[in-house]
């Protein structure tokens, strides 16, 4: 009797169990077919005891559904990592739009998270959106990435291109955009050369710069407030004071990184003016523009600011020719707010490749109108109302008094001249 209860019990739990345990079953039918050695059932609720081999064999039970596991999971990266060898991995780039404000510049850098730049959200949403394997993310190297212009903090870009290798997915920009806030959009793609490298192959890049045009009222005779309205004459003259760039010039008092006698510090300016302002919400603004084959770290911002100085009449024109001697200048630093990556040139790859009846030039002919509502949308809104709430251009006016431009007048003359930094100006 006490046999046949133990062979019924073992194929209870042969049929639950499953092939998984096939020892049980023979364990038990091992039994002497004795009725002492057949247990009473426990109790309802007790807890039963197991002896060390017993928790040994549940530990490795669980371990052996880890190690199942871990295999499945191989498995189907294994199967990802097929499907994606399937996809054909090409060299692009990329055209972009976005607002700079809240970020520390383009440039990202590993490690650094406190800082957030405008390229820690493009990778998350290239790995996110299945176009880069998320190794690449961690190494943007692995990928060959390259921008063509590093913007600083707050700065923000309606043109700006970055090259990089991806596996090109069916709805490659909609699924990026997808995982990107409203404020960075992917506005255009095309294939290139498997070289292509957007910064070594740019040959220029043009720049915006918006601001109130009450930067242009002077300190003596002028309103100083929104109110103001430039005259045909002032923006004349502005002008006539910006065309003193055009050409190649030592900028080194134009950025804290060079020394005058550096030959990285000659840069060539192709052209620079300020367009008709135009009135927002009350307040006038107008934009210049620059274009130039390179510029240094805040080199245009304090073109800029020192053109700003000269027309309010805390400087004198001479000032500009003054800077690009070896003597050390003064020129103050203009926001960063109103400074804009418009756009970005290649013209000598295009001429190479760009009718070669295999690559697509670069001139975004086909994207201009969404560049154009994308400034509308997000970058000169931002603008404006930043300007309106925080008034940075405004406070920055205030600190042009504190500027000493007549140093270099004395230094000019041989009055009290300072030693030449090889360091440039400092910010």
């Amino acid at each position: 009797m006490a046999i046949r209860v133990v062979r019924a019990a073992a194929g209870a739990v042969r049929r639950a169990c499953g092939p998984c345990s096939p020892s049980l079953g023979p364990r038990l039918l091992r039994l002497p077919p004795m009725a002492g050695n057949v247990e009473a059932p426990a109790p309802v609720g007790a807890r039963p005891e197991r002896d060390p081999k017993a928790r040994g064999g549940w530990r490795g039970g669980a371990r052996i559904w880890e190690e199942t596991e871990q295999q499945a999971k191989k498995l189907r990266s294994a199967s990802d990592a097929e499907q994606h060898r399937k996809l054909p991995k090409r060299k692009i780039v990329l055209l972009m739009g976005y607002s700079g404000k809240g970020y520390h510049g383009m440039q990202r850098n590993v490690g650094s998270s406190q800082f957030k730049t405008i390229e820690d959200d493009l990778v998350s949403a290239l790995v996110r959106s299945g176009c880069i394997p998320e190794n690449h993310g961690e190494d943007m190297r692995k990928m060959s990435f390259q921008r063509c212009a590093r913007t600083d903090k707050g700065v923000s870009a309606a043109g700006q291109v970055v090259s990089l290798k991806v596996w090109l997915i069916d709805d490659i920009l909609e699924k990026i955009n997808g995982h990107l806030p409203p404020h960075i959009r992917i506005l255009g793609l095309k294939r290139v050369t498997g070289g292509f490298n957007s910064k070594n192959k740019c040959d220029a890049r043009t720049y915006l710069y918006m601001l109130p045009t009450f930067a242009f009222a002077h300190k003596d005779h002028d309103v100083q407030d929104e109110s103001y309205r430039l005259s045909a004459d002032t923006l004349r003259r502005v002008n006539a004071l910006l065309a003193c760039y055009k050409g190649t010039h030592n900028f080194h008092n134009f950025t804290s990184q060079k020394g005058p006698r550096e030959a990285s510090a000659r840069r060539y300016i192709l052209d620079m003016f300020c367009e008709e302002p135009f009135v927002r919400e009350g307040m006038e603004f107008a934009v210049i523009k620059v274009k130039g084959q390179s510029f240094m770290t805040h080199q245009i911002r304090k073109m800029v600011g020192l053109v700003v100085a000269v027309i309010k009449g805390y400087a004198p024109e001479s000032l500009l020719e003054r800077s690009w001697g070896e003597a050390k200048v003064d020129v103050p630093k203009a926001p960063g707010l109103g400074l804009v990556l418009e756009r970005v040139h290649f013209d000598k790859y295009n001429q190479r490749f760009g009718n070669d009846g295999l690559h697509e030039p670069l001139d975004w002919t086909q994207e201009e109108a969404g560049v154009a509502a994308f400034k509308e949308q997000h970058i000169y809104p931002t603008i404006i109302g930043t300007e309106r709430q925080e008034r940075s251009m405004a406070r920055w006016l205030g600190t042009l008094p504190v500027h000493d431009f007549d140093a270099t007048a004395h230094a000019a003359a041989g009055l009290g001249a300072k030693a030449p930094s090889p360091l440039g100006d400092s910010d």
